[in-house]
């Protein structure tokens, strides 16, 4: 899952970066409220957008009332007054400032909603059910004509996070550099950020450790790394696929743009005693050197931009040694919906990816291709990250505490579990999927 605008404004304090694994906890874990945000003690320096509301635009304020309100009265959302027993079973939506709800959408529409959540504007007993239920019906609860208006309250996304090298080291930093120890609180042991993959479903019965390992045996089988493979890695994380592919005798050189990344990726590799098999280098992979005969590259195509996607696929063949094996993890979308976001500054890309787009397979098609690339596996895992989000989901709302004393706010609190409930709603309505591939030198067929 691969950086915010403001999501570093909302830390009162520098922290330490964590030195190591995070503690063991149980994966499934009871889920605590989100913590309580009054608007008027929202720190206006960090959060200027959260802390006022848009100034009032009849107009597009009544719009967003019919139209909202009718949707959430459709899918039985509408929740009951604060403290009142709901009526009926399922996600409930409570709205405890309708006028500012309703303002923001009308003003800036999905990015207010965020952000009206942020506010503590309103409530959920159950926030990815509710983003779920919104989610599966997106294209239906807003009628057609008014859907070709909606360049009306969308902005386009900033230039400024356009990922020239000097903005992708930005973008990035802006993400994975805000607290090694903030990720160590909701990820598993193995540090590892993108999709695991499970046995069964709810995962009751094995570890989220586990299954990211399974992943990651998978990805690397699929580029057929063993003792003395050349591998290359675009996108290190905190480096436990450099340490299982040296464990398998591989020679590993990973690439990061986030220095506490790679510090820390570092540090577990010299603790595994594999540093004369992995070199972490903080480079962008437009400078990639040598030829690999494996190259790997987990979730790392949301953050490049779909300005970028010919010279990332260029880089993943010139790396390529005669005969080898890429192997992608990448999120995608249905390409319309691709198109769409492109055009749009959204939630994600203002608070969480600045910079970032998820392909659709189209995409990645049409680029691996035109590198001179064919794919030769193509493999789906959707629901895997709906329940791997999910995971994250209930550590990071156990782990509030911690998340508060490292200086992350309130407001980034409610922000960082809205990202992981939206995310996890895009997979469980099928609007998001993730997949495997193997791609080779060659043409599609």
């Amino acid at each position: 899952m691969t950086r915010p605008a403001l999501v570093s404004q909302g830390r009162s304090r520098p922290t330490d970066r964590g030195a190591g694994i995070p503690p063991q906890t149980p994966d499934t874990i009871p889920v605590a409220t989100a913590p309580a945000v009054r608007r008027a003690d929202v720190d206006a320096g960090r959060w200027p957008d959260v802390a006022r509301p848009p100034s009032a635009a009849p107009a597009r304020t009544a719009i967003a009332r019919h139209f909202v309100g009718r949707a959430l009265d459709r899918l039985a959302l509408t929740g009951p007054a604060t403290g009142a027993r709901p009526s009926a079973a399922g996600p409930r939506l409570t709205l405890h400032d309708p006028d500012a709800f309703h303002r923001r959408i009308g003003r800036h529409g999905l990015i207010g909603f965020g952000e009206s959540y942020m506010a503590g504007e309103w409530d959920s007993d159950d926030l990815a059910g509710v983003l779920t239920a919104l989610a599966c019906r997106v294209d239906d609860l807003v009628p057609a004509p008014l859907r070709r208006l909606r360049g009306l309250w969308v902005s386009a996304r900033p230039t400024a996070d356009r990922n020239t090298r000097g903005g992708a080291r930005e973008n990035i930093h802006r993400h994975y550099d805000l607290s090694n120890d903030l990720f160590s609180a909701f990820l598993d042991p193995t540090l590892t950020y993108s999709s695991a993959v499970f046995t069964a479903f709810p995962a009751r019965f094995e570890s989220l450790a586990a299954a990211q390992h399974r992943k990651i045996d998978r990805l690397l089988d699929l580029a057929d790394v063993g003792a003395g493979t050349r591998l290359l890695e675009i996108g290190t994380g905190w480096g436990e696929l450099a340490l299982r592919a040296a464990a398998r005798g591989a020679r590993v050189t990973t690439l990061t743009l986030s220095a506490e990344q790679a510090a820390l990726a570092r540090e577990r590799i010299a603790a595994a005693g594999l540093t004369d098999r992995v070199d972490v280098q903080l480079r962008d992979y437009r400078d990639i050197e040598g030829r690999h005969d494996a190259v790997i590259s987990v979730e790392m195509i949301e953050a490049v931009g779909a300005e970028y996607w010919p010279a990332y696929f260029t880089a993943l063949r010139s790396a390529l040694a005669p005969g080898g094996r890429i192997a992608l993890q990448a999120i995608t979308m249905g390409h319309q919906q691709m198109l769409h976001t492109a055009a749009t500054h959204t939630f994600i890309s203002k608070y969480v990816f600045p910079g970032g787009l998820i392909p659709s397979r189209e995409a990645v098609a049409e680029h691996s291709a035109a590198a001179g690339l064919r794919t030769a596996a193509d493999r789906g895992y959707g629901e895997h990250y709906a329940e791997t989000l999910r995971l994250w989901r209930e550590r990071f709302t156990t782990a509030r505490t911690t998340v508060g004393g490292l200086g992350f706010d309130p407001v980034f609190q409610r922000m960082w579990e809205f990202y992981l409930a939206y995310s996890e709603a895009g997979f469980r309505s099928r609007y998001l999927d993730v997949r495997q591939l193997l791609l080779t030198e060659g043409t599609h067929r």
